[in-house]
C-alpha cells in the first residue's frame, strides 16, 4: 500500500548532490578546520566528507552510534592503502553477519514478548473482539455495505503504528486512500476486511504471526512486532 500492508516503504539516509547549469564550485573554508568545521578545499575533499555523512547515516540508521570510529577509520585506511589487515575480507563479512543476526535474533525476542504482553492486556479490554487466529479487533464504525471476498480489490484508509503508538505509515495522513486485493497483504488484513462491511471503521490489532513474522519490514517495524492499524472500509472496486 503504497504501502504498509504488502511492503512498507524503507526510509534510506543518503546525501544527494543538486545540479545546476554551471559547475560547481568546491565550497573553501577560510577557518581553521575541526570536528564540527571541516575545511573542503577541493571537490573531493567535499566527496570525502560526503561519503563519511552518508556512511555515518547508514551507521544510525542501523543504531551503531557508539561504533569504534577509529577502529572504522583504521579499517578505510588499511584498505586504501595495502596494509596488513588482522582479518581477510571473508572474515570481516562473517563478523559483520554474525554480529547482525545476534541483534536481529535479540530484537525479535524481545518485540515477541512485548506484542504478547500487549495482546494479552488489550483482548480484556471492553469491545474488542478476539478471533480464533488471534486477531483482535474493536468496531469504531459499523458499515451496512457488502463484504469483500478473498478476491475483492478494495479502497481503504488506514493508519498504522507500532504497540507503543510509534507512526510507521498512514494513508490518512497523506491524504490519499489506497486499492489493493485483499489477497495481497498480511495475514491479519485479509481476515479483518473480509468481515468488514463496506462502509466500516475498525481499528486491529495484529499479533505478529499475522503481520510480518520474524522478518522486519523497513527500519520502523522490527522482527515479530505486534501491529495495530485503523482501517476503513471505503469501496470494493470488483
Amino acid at each position: 500500500m503504497a504501502a504498509a500492508i504488502t511492503t512498507v516503504a524503507l526510509t534510506t539516509t543518503s546525501v544527494v548532490a543538486q545540479t545546476s547549469k554551471t559547475p560547481a564550485k568546491a565550497p573553501v573554508s577560510t577557518q581553521t578546520s575541526s570536528p564540527s568545521n571541516p575545511q573542503l578545499k577541493t571537490a573531493i575533499d567535499s566527496v570525502a566528507y560526503s561519503i563519511g555523512l552518508s556512511v555515518g547515516g547508514s551507521l544510525k540508521s542501523q543504531g551503531l552510534t557508539d561504533i569504534n570510529t577509529n577502529l572504522l577509520m583504521q579499517g578505510i585506511n588499511d584498505l586504501l592503502k595495502g596494509n596488513p589487515t588482522p582479518l581477510t575480507p571473508e572474515q570481516a563479512n562473517q563478523t559483520i553477519g554474525e554480529y547482525f543476526q545476534k541483534q536481529t535474533t535479540a530484537k525479535a525476542s524481545e518485540n515477541q514478548k512485548k506484542g504478547e504482553k500487549f495482546l494479552e492486556e488489550n483482548k480484556k479490554r471492553p469491545g474488542v473482539v478476539t478471533t480464533a487466529s488471534g486477531l483482535q479487533y474493536e468496531v469504531v464504525k459499523m458499515g451496512e455495505g457488502a463484504k469483500p471476498a478473498d478476491s475483492s480489490k478494495v479502497k481503504t484508509h488506514y493508519h498504522g503504528t507500532l504497540i507503543d503508538g510509534t507512526v510507521f505509515d498512514s494513508s490518512v495522513d497523506r491524504g490519499q486512500p489506497v486499492e489493493f486485493p485483499v489477497n495481497g497483504v498480511i495475514k491479519g488484513w485479509q481476515e479483518a476486511l473480509q468481515l468488514m462491511p463496506v462502509g466500516s471503521k475498525w481499528k486491529l490489532y495484529i499479533p505478529s504471526n499475522l503481520a510480518y513474522g520474524e522478518r522486519a519490514a523497513g527500519p520502523a517495524i522490527g522482527p515479530n512486532s505486534a501491529l495495530v492499524f485503523e482501517v476503513e472500509l471505503l469501496e470494493i472496486l470488483n
